[in-house]
């Protein structure tokens, strides 16, 4: 199994993001994992250069809804970013919302490669590693 440098959490709840930590790193796929509580947050982090270079993470789980800049929001910030910090990034939206608008809304944004309800299930995971990192999944015993 190939691990993922890098995966971000983006949620206003520690609970949730501390829940989502611990299944991402029992399944063990991924060797960083940064949270951040809102979208600001997280785009301030992936705009900062460090050491010559900028965070890309090769996967954000991203919450709908949140204060400051909510996912929507975040996501219009992130597509100004330089293409190169976009390339190969997988952006996952979980949320809590049952509003059917607000998957179609998600289906017609380049950047989200999937949506999906809380909480981050190892079955979920399952499915995002098998269809954007098939090298990442877990082989069963």
């Amino acid at each position: 199994m190939d691990k993922l440098k890098s995966v971000v959490l983006i949620d206003d709840c520690k609970a949730t993001n501390y829940i989502h930590r611990l299944i991402i790193e029992k399944y063990g796929f991924a060797e960083a994992i940064t949270e951040f509580m809102n979208g600001k947050e997280a785009i301030d982090y992936l705009s900062t250069e460090v050491d010559g270079e900028f965070p890309k993470p090769e996967l954000i789980f991203l919450d709908l809804n949140m204060p400051v800049m909510n996912g929507w929001e975040f996501l219009e910030s992130y597509k100004h970013l330089p293409s190169n910090q976009q390339a190969g990034v997988v952006v996952v939206m979980l949320t809590t919302s049952l509003n059917p608008d607000d998957e179609a809304q998600a289906d017609n944004i380049d950047g989200v490669k999937a949506f999906s309800s809380k909480p981050l299930t190892i079955e979920k995971l399952d499915g995002v590693l098998a269809e954007f990192y098939p090298r990442s999944v877990r082989e069963l015993p």
